[in-house]
């Protein structure tokens, strides 16, 4: 049964992870201000809170979960996976520190954030969106034994 547990609870968050990802492209558009942002800095932070329980669920998964901890670390398949998923957290690293300076700034009821930077973030949210493709491409291939 803990299993079982631990693996709808590891989907539910790759799925609200994938949500929250898609959350932030979405908000990350010209003409940002400051109720935007603060719309998006709570996004951004569930994001953090979503891949921290996503670790915290992960390894116990591979610890107390029935295939045994003998199963990931020796599948090459799951190293990829979480490759993967360490380039999605190194790219969402740039956008944190971004919306974070931007909530600084609109301390300002006026501001805007500029353009040319919401479009440099896109990037980086879009990359995230594009590598985190990749995890549910390996975990259906870890289920199937490769």
């Amino acid at each position: 049964m803990t299993d079982l547990i631990l693996a709808i609870v590891h989907h539910l968050l790759a799925f609200a992870l994938a949500g929250v990802i898609c959350a932030e492209a979405v908000l990350l558009r010209p003409g940002l201000d400051r109720r935007g942002l603060a719309t998006l800095g709570h996004i951004d932070a569930m994001y953090g809170g979503l891949a921290a329980l996503l670790i915290v669920i992960g390894i116990g998964r591979v610890f107390l979960g029935l295939k045994g901890w003998e199963f990931y670390v020796y599948n090459w398949v799951f190293w990829a996976k979480m490759a993967a998923f360490a380039a999605v957290g190194l790219l969402s690293i740039a956008p944190t520190i971004r919306i974070l300076r931007w909530r600084a700034a609109a301390s300002d009821v006026a501001y805007v954030v500029p353009e040319a930077e919401i479009l440099a973030i896109r990037r980086f949210v879009r990359a995230e969106a594009a590598v985190f493709v990749l995890i549910p491409v390996f975990a259906a291939a870890m289920a199937r034994g490769y």
